[in-house]
Parts: structure tokens; sequence; C-alpha cells
């Protein structure tokens, strides 16, 4: 029993330690974010304000917080809604066996092993081989996709490998057509996971660095902007910036679990119902 309580302590304070080891340099940057005016980059910390918050929204000498945020978050939208529609209609079309399947399939998850700043050199080497500029929409679109889709389609495959096919027949046998089938019985089982694909999509483009470096064109995403202003930038403002996009992460997630516990509170009214 003195061995086994032993052993629980010490799994406890690894697992600990390895909490402060992921999230401490997040709190630092969150502790130091509330600088007085006089604050820098480093402790001790010189009183406590929401100076550097507000000296975030106006102009700087460098750098385009705004602008870079505002792409950030349209193309992790654009980046969320394409990996749902394809990784859904893969996950559909991945039911049934069909030629090259097999081979679609590895070439797909592939790109997760690729190292990243190779799939950002290659999409970009392509565009300028095609005479085409690259630009965070559509060059840094699709090689944040070629991230996210194989994450959605592995969730999708899950799901569809413990779905229960007799849910459609019965639809089927009671005159219901496939569109009717599908949106009636299959989407509102799956809408959950739906959703964690949705998260998945939105949160992976919202930080992406390596696969957007070569391909977002002039116009940085708030990653690059982020990484382009730490050799400018020498006061907390940056850890203001990163205290708000870390927050805005979370809210997100928030809003996500949130949406599938209504959709699970739903399901359950209709079951027992």
């Amino acid at each position: 029993m003195e061995k086994a309580g032993f052993g629980k302590w010490v799994l406890g304070a690894f697992f600990v330690l390895f909490v402060l080891f992921l999230y401490g340099p997040t709190l630092t940057i969150l502790i130091l974010s509330f600088q007085g005016p006089e604050g820098g980059l480093t402790f001790p910390m010189r009183g406590v304000s929401l100076v550097w918050f507000r000296r975030l929204f106006e102009t700087q000498a460098v750098g385009d917080f705004g602008g870079s945020l505002t792409r950030s978050l349209l193309l992790a939208f654009l980046v969320m809604m394409a990996t749902v529609v394809v990784s859904l209609a893969a996950g559909l079309a991945f039911r049934r066996r069909f030629a090259g399947s097999g081979a679609l399939f590895y070439l797909t998850v592939a790109s997760l092993i690729v190292p990243s700043i190779l799939v950002s050199l290659g999409i970009g080497i392509l565009f300028n081989q095609l005479g085409l500029d690259t630009a965070w929409y559509s060059s840094g679109l699709g090689a944040q996709l070629t991230w996210t889709l194989p994450f959605g389609l592995l969730i999708m495959f899950a799901i569809f490998n413990r779905f229960d096919a007799s849910w459609e027949e019965a639809a089927r046998d009671l005159g219901a057509t496939s569109w009717q089938t599908f949106s009636h019985v299959v989407l509102p089982i799956i809408l959950p996971s739906v959703v964690g694909v949705a998260l998945f999509g939105f949160t992976l483009s919202y930080d992406e660095f390596a696969r957007t470096l070569l391909t977002a064109g002039v116009d940085n995403t708030l990653p690059l902007e982020v990484f382009g202003m730490t050799t400018n930038i020498t006061t907390p403002v940056l850890y203001a910036l990163g205290t708000l996009s870390t927050a805005l992460s979370f809210a997100v997630i928030g809003l996500a679990l949130g949406a599938v516990a209504v959709l699970q509170r739903r399901r359950a009214r209709r079951l027992s119902g």
C-alpha cells in the first residue's frame, strides 16, 4: 500500500511538471502582458496595468496587428469550411471500396509526415512556375489544407467505421431518398463529430506558421506577423497580442464544445421523446 501511494505521488508530480512545461511559457506571457507603462520583456514586473492592451489597438511603428488578425481569421474560416466539406464527402465515399482508394488515402495522409517547410516550399515553387502570385487566400489556403484535411479525414473514418448502417436501411425502407436519408438520419447523428472537424480545421489554421511561411505572399497572417515583430518590438505589447490571440483560441474551443453539448442534448430529447 505504501509503495502504491508513493507511486501515485511520483506520477502526480511528473504530471504537474509536464503541465508546467507545456503551459509555463503561455502563463509567463499572460503575466508579463499586464505590466505597467515602464515594464519590459522580462521579470521582475514593474507595476500592473492594462496599458499594453490599449497600445495594441493604437497605430504601431512597425507591424499590422489588425490586418494580420483579420487575414488569419478569414483564412481559418475558409480552411474550416473546406476541411468540413471535403472530409465529410471523403468519409462518405470511403465507406465503400473503389479503384485507387488505398493510394488516395495514403497520399492524403502522407502530407502529415512530410516536413511542413518542404510543403510550403513546394507549393510556393509550383505557383511560381505557373506564373501565379502566392497569397494567403490561394496558395496559403492550399498549403494549410494539406495539414487539416488528413486530420478531418481520419476523424470521419473513425466515425463511419462504427456507424450503424441499419439506420439508413430503415430510412430507405420508409421511402426516404438518398438525400433525405443523409440530411435527416446520417448528418444529425454525426453532427457533433463534424463540429469537432470544424474545430480542428479552424485552430490548426489559425496558428499555422511553417506551411504559411512561403505561401502567404506579401500579406502576413498573424503568426508570421508576430514572428516578424520579435526583432522589432521590444515592449510587452507583443505579449498583450499573444494573450488576446490565446483567449480567442479558447473562446473558439468553448463555442465548439458548447455546440456539441447542445447537439447532444437535442439528440437525447429526440430519443427520449
